[in-house]
């Protein structure tokens, strides 16, 4: 396997391209940095593709070098007929589709295919090449400052490691979910991360503030654009929003929607220090949010809210639990309570299906209509002498 552990040398990234193209596929992990920043800052890329003579070639990447030309890596992601192979990839797709401004397709994420070939689904890449591969990695670097020059051999290693069996690791899952007839499944629900994003709407900010349902309609207008100020403030300043105006005295500002900036010294967690800065900028978002349409209260009733909802919620998650131990799936990938919780308030209402993912594509094939038929009264479900369940039509 050739790698360079030194980024003394800038990598080729035509050439690496065009390697990706001829062997159709590619295995890509980054390294990045959050602390301390709005959005994450994307400091490292491992890339390893397939070798002339069979062999994978390691190439780790430096975004941060300006002379870097990411153009031909960023059009291989983008090619749908070129194979990206990530683990738990969301963050990966989501930085890269952002800072090399291109879309990430022909995703597999070993991840995601573990939970269809019989391992968890939040399964790490350590244990699951331990698992698959018999390999073991020491991951002494993952924890370390990805943005500082020049990176250590150990982290180079690391980076190395952590892309290096990617390949491997996803030939072996395919083969086994190839086997199980499992293998279109997991390309579709791998198809899910090509959208993944780490971009924010300002906009839509305040909706995900602590107590913000208990505030009236006034308040709440002007908590939108509260949040909004934060989140443009934050990205503008790269700092995370808390740094700019913490959640709990925002909330407590569009409460009290103060008419001076001397009523701001009132309101607890309010710093001195973020007065003296911003206090002008917090009384305009203030006065902006009052000359703004209320934004009414939806009366919204929760889909798990319904005490007599708990038994049917109970029986749809142990119908699902049997279908997906039967077909060697974590539970996970098939439903989330909250999905349940949906079907069944919608079926006791008598409403449309709600568009929940178990009601979706091979999930709908291989649950979701015996779902449907259980809590419409025609499957009944039972335990039988050797204490498995057992689901059969009525």
């Amino acid at each position: 396997m050739a790698a360079r552990l030194s980024l003394d040398a800038r990598v080729d990234s035509k050439a690496l391209a065009e390697a990706a193209r001829a062997g159709g596929r590619l295995g890509i992990d980054t390294e990045f940095m959050s602390e301390g920043r709005y959005r994450a800052l994307l400091c490292l890329v491992g890339v390893v593709v397939p070798g002339d003579d069979g062999q994978p070639v390691v190439e780790l990447v430096d975004p941060l070098d300006p002379g870097l030309d990411p153009g031909p890596l960023a059009e291989v992601l983008a090619d749908p007929e070129v194979e990206v192979v990530l683990h738990a990839g969301r963050q990966d797709v989501a930085l890269l589709r952002r800072v090399w401004r291109t879309e990430v397709r022909g995703v597999f994420d070993t991840q995601v295919a573990a939970g269809f070939a019989g391992f968890g689904a939040q399964t790490g890449y350590g244990s699951l090449l331990n698992d698959v591969l018999g390999l073991r990695l020491a991951k002494s670097a993952s924890f370390t400052r990805w943005d500082d020059r020049p990176l250590s051999p150990e982290q180079l290693a690391y980076a190395r490691d952590d892309v290096a069996h990617l390949l491997r690791l996803a030939d072996a899952l395919q083969e086994r979910l190839s086997a199980s007839g499992r293998l279109q499944w997991a390309r579709e629900e791998c198809r899910r991360l090509e959208e993944a994003t780490d971009e924010r709407d300002p906009w839509l900010a305040w909706q995900r503030l602590p107590r913000v349902a208990q505030l009236n309609p006034r308040a709440r207008a002007v908590a939108r654009e509260l949040a909004a100020w934060r989140e443009q403030t934050a990205a503008a300043e790269d700092r995370p929003v808390s740094s700019v105006l913490g959640d709990a005295p925002l909330v407590e500002v569009a409460k009290r929607r103060p008419a001076a900036p001397s009523a701001l010294e009132r309101i607890r967690g309010l710093q001195p220090s973020t007065l003296r800065r911003r206090a002008d900028a917090i009384m305009a978002a203030v006065a902006r949010g009052l000359a703004a349409e209320p934004l009414p209260t939806e009366v919204v009733e929760r889909p798990d809210s319904n005490p007599a909802d708990v038994p049917a919620i109970a029986l749809s998650e142990a119908l699902v639990r049997a279908r997906a131990l039967d077909a060697g799936l974590a539970y996970e990938l098939v439903a989330a309570r909250n999905d349940l919780a949906q079907v069944v308030a919608a079926a006791r209402r008598g409403q449309p299906e709600p568009p929940v993912r178990t009601l979706q594509g091979w999930r709908r094939d291989l649950v979701g209509g015996e779902l449907l038929e259980l809590l419409a009264g025609r499957r009944s479900l039972a335990i039988d002498g050797s204490g498995r369940l057992q689901i059969s039509r009525r």
